[in-house]
C-alpha cells in the first residue's frame, strides 16, 4: 500500500480482534516511529508499549473509560520529553518535544494502516493518571495514546472540511 492509500484507508477504529500482532509488523511500526522527523533530530519523545491487560485497564480508566485500550493487543503511549529539547530553550521544552511525539504517533498510525492494522488516536485522557499508572519518569508527558490491532469493525469514513475552508492563501 502506498502512502496515499494508507492516508485514505486510515480511520479511527475502536473495536479490535483478540489477535496478537506479528513481530515483523511491530518492527516495521517501530522503525517508522524511529524515522519520524524531529526538531534538530533530537527525538524528544519516548514511546511506551503496553500489552499487559491489567495495565490496559488502568489506561482505559485514565482515558475516560475508552474500552478500545483494553481490547487492542498493543497500546503505544507517546510522551514528550522536554529535557531532550532543552537545546532550543523554552520553545523546545514546551512545543518541539510535543510536536516530535505527535509526528512519531502519526507515522505509527500510517505504518499500522499500511500493514493492515487499525488504530485510533486517543487524546482524551487524564494526563496525571496516565503518568501514575505507567510510573513514568519525571518530565515524561503523555501526549497521545494509540491502540493498535486488527479491526473488529468497519467504521464509515467521516466527513471532512472542504479544502477551500481548510487551506487559505495569505
Amino acid at each position: 500500500m502506498n502512502l496515499f492509500e494508507a492516508i485514505e484507508k486510515r480511520h479511527s477504529v475502536r473495536k479490535y480482534k483478540p489477535i496478537p500482532i506479528e513481530a515483523e509488523k511491530l518492527n516495521k511500526i517501530y522503525d517508522a516511529i524511529n524515522k519520524a522527523p524531529s526538531a534538530g533530530n533530537l527525538q524528544a519523545y519516548q514511546v511506551y508499549t503496553v500489552t499487559n491487560s491489567e495495565m490496559k485497564q488502568k489506561l482505559s480508566k485514565a482515558a475516560l473509560g475508552q474500552e478500545s485500550l483494553i481490547q487492542a493487543p498493543l497500546v503505544l503511549i507517546f510522551c514528550a520529553v522536554p529535557a531532550r529539547s532543552k537545546k532550543y530553550g523554552k520553545r523546545g521544552e514546551t512545543l518541539y518535544c510535543i510536536q516530535d511525539a505527535t509526528i512519531a504517533a502519526a507515522y505509527a498510525q500510517l505504518a499500522a494502516t499500511a500493514l493492515g492494522l487499525a488504530t485510533c488516536w486517543v487524546g482524551a485522557f487524564d494526563e496525571s493518571e496516565v503518568i501514575k499508572a505507567l510510573k513514568l519518569p519525571i518530565g515524561h508527558r503523555p501526549v497521545a495514546i494509540l491502540p493498535i490491532g486488527y479491526a473488529n469493525e468497519s467504521p464509515e469514513p467521516t466527513t471532512r472540511m472542504a479544502l477551500k475552508d481548510l487551506i487559505k492563501g495569505i
